[in-house]
């Protein structure tokens, strides 16, 4: 149901950022102690302000309260990706290589020479392939891995500081 609601709520709320300026980076819905929470990222060339935040959620918050596509009272938070922000389209892995990037897939791939296999890996971001996201791993394995999209589950921008 939650993955159902996020992506209606993605395709009620794209078009609308988009014409406000603004890139869809991420949507969740999620149970917290406090109640549930929708929390939209947002992007924007030069970055978001707190100003950024606050207009947006004033057009969602009026939008959704007309389609009202949430069963149930919740909280609506609006904010930037921030330093390690999620990377969930194609054009994400192209407009971010060259980054430090972490990347956890659904399933253990990539088996060494003694079988061990692994979800998470590590390294520089190359870009897109034909069949997957291209990686030059920084850990111990090292070498370029190609990861096909549907295997990801999460990946991320690692902050270098």
């Amino acid at each position: 149901m939650t993955e159902e609601l996020v992506n209606t709520v993605r395709m009620q709320l794209e078009p609308v950022l988009e014409d406000l300026g603004y890139e869809c980076v991420d949507i969740e819905f999620k149970r917290e102690p406090q109640g549930q929470v929708l929390r939209i990222f947002i992007d924007k060339p030069g970055g978001v302000t707190l100003d950024d935040c606050v207009s947006v959620s004033r057009e969602v918050g009026s939008l959704l309260e007309v389609d009202d596509p949430i069963p149930g009272a919740y909280r609506l938070e609006v904010s930037s990706p921030g330093l390690d922000r999620p990377l969930t389209k194609p054009a994400d892995f192209e407009r971010f290589a060259g980054q430090q990037v972490k990347v956890k897939t659904r399933i253990k791939l990539d088996p060494d020479q003694r079988g061990q296999e692994r979800k998470t890996f590590q390294g520089t971001l190359l870009g897109m392939a034909e069949n997957g996201v291209r990686i030059e791993q920084t850990d111990k394995r090292g070498g370029e891995i190609v990861l096909a999209l549907e295997d990801i589950s999460r990946a991320h921008l690692e902050p270098e500081f």
